[in-house]
């Protein structure tokens, strides 16, 4: 990374209005938003006052400001998006800047990062799912971008035809990619069962592959339940492969719709987790038929599931926990909040970005993470911000927005590089299955942050573009060098004690290589890796 032809772009970011910020007064809450915003607020009320539970303060403007760049832009602002955000004095500047996170290119490739890791988890370790992840990414932009409804994404994705044509009719490799989700059945191996377990975990929030094998005696899906939900992809066929491969070029019989049941001799119709029986059609498979099943609003499953999963990714708990087990043996903590989230967003299309809107506007998400008690209350409550783990791309995209890396050396998908530093520090700092309110910094990743390459360009003050560019501004003296560091690395100012200590700290040990240090403290701080 060499610092210099970027330099008046990054002294923009730094110190000008580059970006985004709450902006000029453009589209705030909607009637129907700010309804569902003062319904959240009653239930989570009353929940308070029936467990004596006093909530934290509210989280003031630097607190908000990044909470809500990480959740819906999946990365910090810059240093100049964040000094905007704290002199606006007009009192809606958070709901702005909401709104026009979601309508950046940032909060859709968030969505699309977020939407490829729930649907094709094997793009991390294996190589058919990980060559046509960038199709499937143009495929889910353009169902997450703008105010499309997420029933359209489901339906699509089970609605796509597989006639036998391959996915690509450019290389894989090249800059040109082909709108398609034909990852989600490659990546499974187009195996019915595989295939119906993914589709009830992410879209129905239900595990219903704990009953693939046997009937557990306290769940209430049974094996044949399982295996009817299969039988709907028990038309799909891959043409037989070299070394068992994978085949990109998979047909579907729409007139196959029965599976015989593993170590029996028991075949079983396609069925849907209510009982349904997909019509018989000429024209549409079973797959097809749960498409239309699945996105109907009398469908029990699909819009408790998604506003579930898009609270758990505000909140850092879902309504029910594990977000995919729905079940007798595991409640929701507040059910008719769910049910009354569940009911609005079907009446709103299945408008992802609306509820967004309207969730970040409660009171429960502008509190302070602070404890201010020896025992925070149960989190389920959610009296308190939570304090999280970033995912590897938040982290990645943030340590690159810190430091001042070039955008286009990080948004373009095919230009992955197996050994270059964002795959290498991806695969480092991957949360793998843990609860983003359980994270742990593993020593590896400690060490990255302390000793890596990247950090130790960054914070070098002739490759490091962020510092370079402060420790050169003419117009900052060393109070505003490190303020500026602050709001790069941490989106705040410093605390009068911090800024006292660290200006008589560079002024001291010379201003430049001081500078250096205090970037590097404050890049390895937990409040940098945390969401908070």
């Amino acid at each position: 990374m060499r610092r210099g032809c970027s330099l008046g772009l990054v002294i923009a970011f730094l110190a000008g209005g580059v970006g985004i910020g709450a902006g000029p007064a453009s589209s705030p809450l909607s009637e129907s938003e700010r309804a569902l915003t003062e319904k959240v607020d009653a239930h989570l009320a009353r929940a308070w006052a029936e467990a004596g539970v006093e909530p934290t303060q509210a989280a003031d403007d630097a607190e908000f400001l990044r909470r809500v760049w990480l959740d819906v832009a999946g990365k910090i602002p810059t240093a100049a998006e964040a000094r905007a955000f704290l002199d606006d004095p007009t009192p809606d500047k958070r709901a702005r800047l909401v709104d026009n996170l979601l309508r950046s290119n940032a909060a859709t490739n968030h969505a699309v990062n977020t939407w490829r890791n729930l649907l094709i988890p094997e793009a991390a370790s294996n190589t058919v799912a990980r060559v046509l992840a960038p199709d499937f990414d143009v495929w889910l932009r353009a169902r997450l971008i703008g105010g499309v409804g997420l029933d359209v994404l489901a339906r699509d994705l089970f609605s796509t035809p597989l006639d036998g044509r391959g996915p690509f009719t450019s290389q894989p490799s090249s800059a040109k990619s082909e709108a398609t989700p034909l990852a989600y059945y490659a990546a499974k191996g187009y195996r019915p069962e595989d295939l119906a377990a993914s589709t009830a975990r992410q879209f129905l929030g239900v595990r219903i592959e704990c009953a693939q094998c046997h009937n557990h005696p306290f769940s209430t899906w049974k094996r044949d339940e399982f295996w009817s939900l299969a039988a709907a992809f028990a038309g799909l066929q891959q043409p037989a492969q070299p070394n068992g491969g994978i085949s990109l070029n998979a047909r579907e019989d729409r007139s196959k719709r029965e599976l015989e049941i593993p170590g029996t001799s028991r075949k079983v119709s396609a069925r849907f987790p209510d009982g349904t029986e997909p019509a018989t059609s000429k024209d549409a498979s079973a797959r097809q038929a749960l498409a239309k099943w699945m996105t109907s609003p009398d469908n029990p499953y699909f819009a408790k599931a998604a506003v579930n999963r898009i609270w758990s990714q505000l909140f850092g708990i879902g309504l029910v926990d594990p977000v995919d087990d729905f079940g007798d043996a595991n409640p929701p903590s507040h059910p008719e909040l769910l049910e009354d989230l569940a009911a609005w967003f079907i009446s709103s299309g299945y408008d992802r970005q609306a509820l967004i809107r309207a969730l970040t506007a409660t009171r429960a998400y502008g509190l302070s993470s602070d404890v201010e008690h020896a025992r925070p209350a149960d989190p389920r409550l959610f009296a308190r911000g939570p304090v999280r783990g970033l995912t590897s791309e938040q982290f990645y995209d943030s340590l690159a927005q810190a430091v001042g890396m070039p955008p286009e050396l990080t948004a373009n998908p095919r230009a992955v590089v197996p050994n270059g530093p964002r795959a290498a520090l991806l695969e480092k700092f991957a949360m793998g299955d843990d609860r983003p309110t359980e994270h742990q910094t593993s020593i590896p990743q400690a060490l990255a942050l302390m000793n890596g390459a990247f950090v130790a360009g960054a914070t070098d003050l002739v490759q490091g573009e962020t510092l370079g560019a402060v420790a050169d501004a003419p117009f900052l003296d060393d109070r505003g060098r490190v303020e500026t560091l602050f709001l790069a690395a941490l989106s705040r100012r410093p605390r009068p004690e911090e800024s006292a200590r660290l200006v008589a700290y560079v002024a001291s040990h010379g201003s430049r290589l001081a500078l250096a240090d205090v970037f590097w403290a404050l890049l390895n701080s937990a409040e940098f890796k945390l969401n908070h």
